[in-house]
């Protein structure tokens, strides 16, 4: 049986009344790419949030490989190895590819960003950086200033970022949002090649990006858990499918 390697148990998150995520219970298995999806409002980026400490559950509780990190403070997860990304790039758009892999393979080693040091001192991480920038497609726009990446690219870059963290688990909020086909096609295609030796959960509103991808699908709606399963159950189940088209009051 494979490990769980996150899970929360009643996980709940009140603001002034309105409960934006109510009594989920949610089981991340080891080296799955795991999918939270639904409507909008549904309380997928609030869970997200409650993962990662951003922010303090109302209720519940929240384990990482069996350690109970509730109310943990967030540079405290991810040295755990618990990683995220945001919904919106969150990369130096005056610094070059290389340099931003490179900002965040120094903060990697846990004490500072060496902003004190010499250039050609720094250059000891370029060997990792020039890697990380292969593994994610970006090896001919290593010297390219970020701003002028297409949108695509630039999320292509925050994952080599959070991939110089070397998480044990990645969490990807919204990772083809707001894309053009052909660079939601790009991603998908990254996410399943960053997989090895990883866990990732992802989330996600588009049903179509997850097929094929993901081993399993929780879907969310007005806080709570709806449905749960491979995408081939999740895709069938009239609940979820009244949910996305807004046909039932759900």
């Amino acid at each position: 049986m494979t490990d769980t390697i996150l899970e929360t148990e009643g996980l709940t998150r009140e603001f002034s009344g309105f409960v934006a995520v109510d009594g989920v219970d949610l089981r991340v298995e080891t080296g799955n790419i795991h999918a939270l999806i639904g409507p909008n409002g549904a309380g997928k980026t609030t869970c997200f949030n409650l993962l990662t400490s951003f922010l303090p559950p109302t209720r519940g509780k929240i384990k990482f490989k069996g350690r109970d990190i509730t109310g943990m403070k967030p540079a405290m997860v991810a040295r755990l190895g618990l990683i995220r990304s945001f919904q919106i790039s969150a990369v130096f758009p005056h610094l070059t590819a290389l340099e931003n892999v490179r900002l965040a393979l120094q903060r990697a080693r846990g004490a500072s960003f060496d902003f004190w040091r010499s250039e050609s001192v720094l250059k000891v991480y370029d060997d990792r950086a020039h890697q990380l920038l292969f593994d994610v497609g970006l090896s001919s726009y290593t010297d390219s200033v970020v701003a002028d990446l297409s949108y695509g690219l630039k999320r292509a870059l925050e994952i080599a970022t959070t991939l110089a963290l070397d998480p044990e688990m990645m969490l990807l909020d919204e990772p083809t949002a707001g894309m053009a086909h052909g660079d939601v096609d790009r991603i998908v295609e990254l996410i399943a090649r960053i997989r090895q030796g990883r866990t990732i959960l992802m989330v996600e509103h588009n049903l179509s990006v997850v097929e094929g991808l993901c081993d399993k699908i929780t879907v969310l709606t007005r806080g709570k858990v709806l449905a749960e399963g491979s995408y081939e159950t999740v895709s069938k189940n009239p609940e979820v499918i009244a949910a996305y088209l807004g046909t039932a009051d759900a």
